[in-house]
């Protein structure tokens, strides 16, 4: 591939982590005041967990799909939905299309990411992918920093419908830079799709998120629906596991799992994600509707998170040529650790700066080990199998977060309908819309007494998600001592 070319998928890559990173965050941003205008903070969670939902499941099939058909054109087809899904976003009318969109958009974004990193795989060295992550995290960092700030803007002071209407010109940018420069470098292993691996896949994860929003109700949940919801997706999953073991082109790769660096990077992904992306949709709630913040200052409180994360990425993939990978990523892991257990005990009167420096930690303890994990394991798969290997250990983070989002919000629907309860109010009556909505006419006395219901329900949101830091911490203690170079020949640049 010859240096121009080079650049320019670069900057098509560069330009797609931008396009996934900034969502997340304008997103998060604009959810209080959406759910304002739309209603239904009784599924407030799924316009998080419908795109996770999506994007999870299709992770490992985008991933398998370019082994076998190659990047680009999948790339292309990831990048193209992603947008149908944006511009329908942003015509949503009620809460159910935004969700419905959202999950069309994920479709999309299941394929963005794992794509992006894998042909980062495909042109760079391990040494150069070190030195280049740098250069991505900025990327990151930049869309993630500035995302709250759009996001809070445009929702103050044009509408919230441009949040998703901001992906348009830099999806179709990175489009026509793929068609005009990328040719696929990695010979594709063909062979047929495991559609009934994929199918399994599909159907265990949907079924498991089903139950996981039908106990979103806390004690009304229909129970025979719960427990019929997590039978079959018991069934499906463990049907999956047979079938991959026989399946000539798996999408699932069990045969990784062999590896203890794989699996512990797959368990890292998914007890951090559960970790961050959980706790992370919460807080700018908590800070619009506790604190009583503008739109643009919930996002702000996201801000150290992404900063720090950058920040923490650029020195710690330098450090990987140095120090040992192992040692890094328990180091992040720690610092994870520390801020979780200080965003157990925010509360009302709780400083902001004290909330931003939790969130930075958490940043810190992502950077130093999210990018780290996967340098180690696209150093140690097979060529081949680089694709699937790249998208199993965002799959786990990506499910991580799912399922963390959705627990979290099973857990912040029953506590903060207790404490009303505790507070002498009916939950049936009254609603946390109130604190969300300037003009709501609520008494100083209702809105105290849902304040504090919500710091309640907030806290033990934060408290599980102290719980899957400490299970992260654990599975980087798990992975093995021996340095990568040891382990596996670095992989030549593509010339």
């Amino acid at each position: 591939m010859t240096g121009r070319r080079l650049y320019i998928i670069t900057f098509a890559m560069m330009l797609s982590l931008f396009l996934a990173s900034i969502e997340v965050t304008v997103v998060a941003t604009a959810m209080p005041t959406i759910v304002a205008q739309l209603g239904g903070l009784d599924i407030y969670a799924w316009v998080f967990s419908a795109y996770m939902l999506t994007s999870t499941t299709t992770l490992p099939i985008f991933g398998k799909l370019s082994d076998i058909y190659g990047r680009r054109r999948i790339y292309l087809l990831a990048v193209a939905t992603f947008l149908i899904g944006s511009v329908l976003c942003a015509q949503a009318q009620t809460m159910p299309q935004l969700v419905l969109f959202r999950a069309l958009q994920g479709l999309g974004a299941g394929g963005i990411l794992p794509l992006a990193f894998t042909i980062i795989g495909d042109i760079f060295t391990f040494e150069q992918r070190a030195k280049m992550q740098g250069l991505f995290s900025g990327v990151w960092g930049i869309s993630s920093l500035i995302g709250p700030l759009v996001g809070g803007f445009l929702v103050e002071y044009v509408s919230w419908h441009w949040i998703f209407y901001l992906n348009v010109p830099f999806g179709l940018v990175g489009i026509a830079l793929m068609l005009a420069a990328w040719r696929d470098v990695t010979p594709r292993t063909g062979g047929r799709v495991d559609y009934l691996g994929a199918a399994l896949l599909s159907g265990g994860i949907v079924a498991l998120m089903l139950a996981l929003f039908e106990m979103r109700v806390g004690l009304q949940m229909n129970v025979i629906v719960v427990a019929t919801a997590l039978l079959i997706a018991f069934a499906l999953l463990v049907a999956l596991v047979f079938v991959e073991r026989r399946a000539a082109n798996p999408i699932l790769p069990l045969a990784l799992f062999r590896e203890r660096l794989f699996t512990a990077a797959v368990s890292h992904g998914f007890f951090a994600g559960f970790t961050v992306f959980g706790s992370a949709l919460f807080v700018p709630l908590f800070v619009q509707a506790v604190l009583g913040a503008t739109a643009t200052m919930a996002g702000v409180a996201l801000t150290p998170q992404m900063l720090f994360w950058t920040l923490a990425s650029i020195i710690g993939t330098r450090l990987l040529l140095r120090f040992h990978f192992r040692a890094l990523a328990l180091t992040g892991m720690t610092v994870l650790f520390v801020g979780a257990l200080m965003l157990t005990q925010i509360s009302a009167t709780t400083p902001q700066w004290i909330l931003w420096f939790s969130m930075a930690m958490t940043g810190i303890g992502m950077g130093l080990s999210v990018p780290i994990f996967l340098i180690a394991v696209q150093s140690t798969a097979p060529r081949q199998s680089l694709g699937t290997a790249t998208a199993s250990v965002q799959f786990a983070r990506s499910i991580g977060g799912a399922i963390g989002v959705s627990v979290m919000g099973v857990v912040l629907a029953a506590q903060l309908g207790a404490g009303i309860v505790a507070a002498g109010l009916d939950p049936n009556l009254v609603s946390v819309d109130a604190l969300l909505e300037p003009n709501a006419g609520a008494s100083a006395a209702l809105t105290s007494a849902l304040r504090g219901a919500l710091t309640g329900a907030v806290q033990a949101v934060f408290i599980v998600a102290l719980i899957a830091a400490a299970c992260a911490w654990i599975a980087v203690a798990l992975a093995p001592r021996t340095p990568l170079a040891a382990r596996a020949p670095i992989q030549a640049a593509v010339k």
